[in-house]
């Protein structure tokens, strides 16, 4: 009897641990998987917004209206996949989100119609559009920080520096867009008040540090260089955006880009585990 107590007691102690170390990667996995879609609501966000840009200077080309359309699906499918907030701020924060997101989706909506029945869009509604976008952005990126503050929980630092390329990414595209369709002969941007050229030289650098980490895999490394072949493809449209515009070929190479930088966010994440 008394050998069969000493297995079982080191046994339940086994499960107990087992027990307790399933609860906390779910613990963990619920502010990451939060984390991962608000980051690509906010991605989404401002694609739409870029998009829309590309619609209204292509002349409502159905394509742009397609992909506003997955955009506004695909944002709004991660906001409501977000799960309880931690905390009291974080779900005042998140309230204030799915607000702001209602009305930017409506007057983006708007706008479009207008564009479908007569052919050209207001002035000040963009700009309300473009206003809208940055409160989005700003109340998400308050949030993302809010939800890690609160949780306990720090998205790994390639991870981060990952996605927040992406962004950087959808910013320039966004604002090249802009300034290539020449709103009413104004710029409605992406809420950077750097050039765009500036903010290519910050990409570019960002990616040579991504490129140089020592915790990258052979798979991440092939990851970088092909995202760095496109980027060097458009670098030099970026930086002389001033001269001959080439908005489909930025909006195109944009999207290809941070579909790369995505998977390697996914694998920096999975290499945390």
């Amino acid at each position: 009897m008394s050998s069969r107590r000493s297995l079982a007691f080191p046994l339940s102690t086994l499960l107990l641990f087992l027990l307790v170390s399933l609860s906390s990667v779910k613990l963990s996995a619920a502010p990451a998987e939060d984390l991962l879609r608000l980051h690509q609501l906010r991605l989404a966000t401002q694609k739409s917004l870029g998009d829309f840009y590309m619609y209204n200077g292509m002349e409502g080309d159905q394509r742009y209206a397609r992909m506003i359309g997955e955009s506004l699906q695909e944002g709004q499918a991660h906001l409501d996949g977000l799960g309880a907030m931690p905390g009291e701020a974080s779900k005042a924060l998140h309230t204030q989100l799915q607000t702001n997101w209602q009305g930017y989706r409506s007057s983006l909506l708007a706008l479009m119609d207008a564009m479908r029945s007569q052919g050209y869009t207001d002035l000040q509604p963009i700009a309300d559009l473009a206003e809208s976008n940055q409160r989005i952005m700003a109340i998400s990126q308050e949030l993302y920080q809010k939800i890690q503050q609160e949780s306990a929980f720090s998205v790994p630092q390639l991870t981060q520096k990952s996605r927040e390329q992406s962004l950087l990414m959808q910013t320039i595209a966004l604002d090249y867009a802009s300034r290539s369709a020449s709103v009413g002969g104004s710029f409605f941007g992406g809420g950077e008040e750097r050039a765009i050229d500036e903010l290519a030289g910050e990409f570019a650098s960002q990616l040579d540090s991504l490129s140089s980490a020592q915790q990258n895999t052979p798979e991440i490394s092939a990851a970088l260089n092909a995202i760095g072949t496109k980027w060097r493809y458009i670098e030099k449209s970026l930086r002389n955006y001033n001269e001959n515009t080439v908005p489909f070929l930025i909006s195109k190479y944009s999207d290809s880009i941070i579909e790369g930088l995505e998977g390697v966010a996914a694998q920096y994440a999975a290499s945390q585990f």
